[in-house]
Parts: structure tokens; C-alpha cells; sequence
């Protein structure tokens, strides 16, 4: 069973134990190429945090709580296509700081954003420090991976690191989560190999560089889908909700010297 905040009253919200670890899945509605759905991140964020708040429950490893994910958050970098919609940093900003604000008056103190989209980890981070300084808060920002363009792998070879929107890795777990919402007949390798000839500036390297993914090509996908698999997926999801499921651990019994 997950527990969710939606299902308790207002006494049971009060009635938490000490150090109950509200978890937040933060997604996106946003293109993803010619393949996948627009609800792609939304999906991955939700599935995957659920699947760990079940399995820290069930273990009785600690407390947590699931919180209703939130669908709009910051993808900007595909304002230029149909099907996305996106907050503005500052109103993103404020919906994160608000959340926090709202659970810090029901008693809880340890709050964990589970991210699934590469584009709200700059804000995320700052509202984790704001939430922090202005109501208390433990605050922990975690992802499903570390995307390819802030230093994680990705899961294909020959995406050279690049498989940073709607490649080999996010399709492959949508073929596992929702294979219906897949159209792999559409599905093409958009890898950017020019970005192998500077050193310094790219996905993953030490200067990170200002982009929206139609610069890469008009399907607004980045990476190689073609080879995608649901198990790859499943494995991807497995291990994700795995190491969900330890950080929501220590986030309970997390403190600071």
C-alpha cells in the first residue's frame, strides 16, 4: 500500500511521526520528439516514486508520505514546439516555496523532490536552500539518473554521452511503463556529434552552454531511440526506484555535524 497525503484528514496529516519524509515527484509536459507522449517525465517522476514510497512502507524502513506529483514545472527549452507546457522560473519558484511553506504548517520537516526533468534542477536546487532558510525544512532534490547533460551516462554507446531528450534511456523506459503511448515506426538517431570536437564546452563537460532543442534539429528530440528496449526499461526502472527507495531512507535519518 502507498501512503498517500491525499488520503489522510487533517488530524492524520498532524498525527505524522517526527521526521516523516513527504516525497514530491516533480515531471513535465513537454514534446519529446516524434515518439513519445508529451506526459513522458510526468510518468517516469510519478512511477518511479510511488514504486519507492511502496517499498520503503512495506519494509517499514521509515515513514513517508506521497505527495501528489506536479506536472508543470520549468521546460522552457521546448517553449518553440506544440504539446509543452511550462511555468516560469519565477512561478515555479514560488509554486516549490509555497509547497514547502504549506507543509512546514502541518508538522512535516523533510521534504524530497523526485525529479524527472533535466530542466527544473537548476530552480530545484534553489528552492531546496530557500525552503530550507525561510521554514526549516530538511530538503533533499534527487533524480531517477543524473542526466546525461549535467554529468550522468546515458544508456547507449553511440549517443556518445548526448542522449539527453527522448533517447535510448527515456524510451526505453517508456516502452516498460507505458508501451501503448510509444510510436517507435517514428522513432530516429538525432545525435549532435559536432558537440565531440570542442573539449571543454558540451553535454556533460566542465562548461555547460544555454540551449532549447530545436537547436539540434526540428524533432526536438536529443539521442538515439532507435535500439530502445522495455528491458532496458525495466532495468533502468528497477534500479531507479531502488536507489529512491535507500535516498528516502536517509533522508529520514539525515542531519548535518
Amino acid at each position: 500500500m502507498v501512503p498517500r497525503f491525499v488520503d489522510l484528514t487533517g488530524p492524520q496529516v498532524a498525527a505524522l511521526p517526527a521526521d516523516t519524509v513527504a516525497v514530491l515527484p516533480l515531471g513535465a509536459i513537454e514534446q519529446h520528439g516524434p515518439h513519445l507522449p508529451v506526459s513522458t517525465d510526468y510518468v517516469t517522476a510519478t512511477e518511479a516514486a510511488e514504486a519507492a514510497v511502496r517499498a520503503v512502507a512495506e519494509a517499514g524502513s521509515a515513514p513517508v508520505v506521497l505527495l501528489p506529483g506536479l506536472a508543470y514545472t520549468k521546460s522552457d527549452e521546448h517553449h518553440w514546439s506544440a504539446g509543452t507546457i511550462w511555468l516560469s522560473w519565477d512561478t515555479l519558484m514560488r509554486t516549490l516555496v509555497d509547497i514547502g511553506r504549506s507543509l512546514s504548517t502541518s508538522g512535516i520537516t523533510r521534504l524530497l523532490f523526485v525529479n524527472g526533468h533535466g530542466g527544473n534542477s537548476a530552480l530545484g536546487q534553489v528552492a531546496c536552500r530557500e525552503i530550507r532558510i525561510r521554514f526549516g525544512l530538511r530538503t533533499f532534490f534527487a533524480h531517477l539518473s543524473v542526466p546525461a547533460d549535467q554529468g550522468g551516462r546515458t544508456s547507449a554507446e553511440n549517443e556518445f554521452g548526448m542522449g539527453v531528450h527522448a533517447g535510448h534511456g527515456e524510451t526505453s523506459l517508456m516502452l516498460h511503463l507505458r508501451p501503448d503511448l510509444v510510436h517507435m515506426e517514428l522513432a530516429r538517431r538525432n545525435v549532435p556529434e559536432g558537440l565531440r570536437d570542442y573539449e571543454h564546452i558540451g553535454f556533460g563537460k566542465p562548461v555547460s552552454f544555454g540551449w532549447t532543442s530545436d537547436d539540434f534539429g526540428p524533432d526536438g528530440h536529443v539521442g538515439d531511440p532507435t535500439a530502445a528496449t522495455a528491458e532496458h526499461g525495466k532495468t533502468i526502472f528497477e534500479a531507479a526506484v531502488g536507489r529512491l527507495a535507500e535516498v528516502i531512507v536517509e533522508a529520514h535519518r539525515f542531519t548535518t555535524p
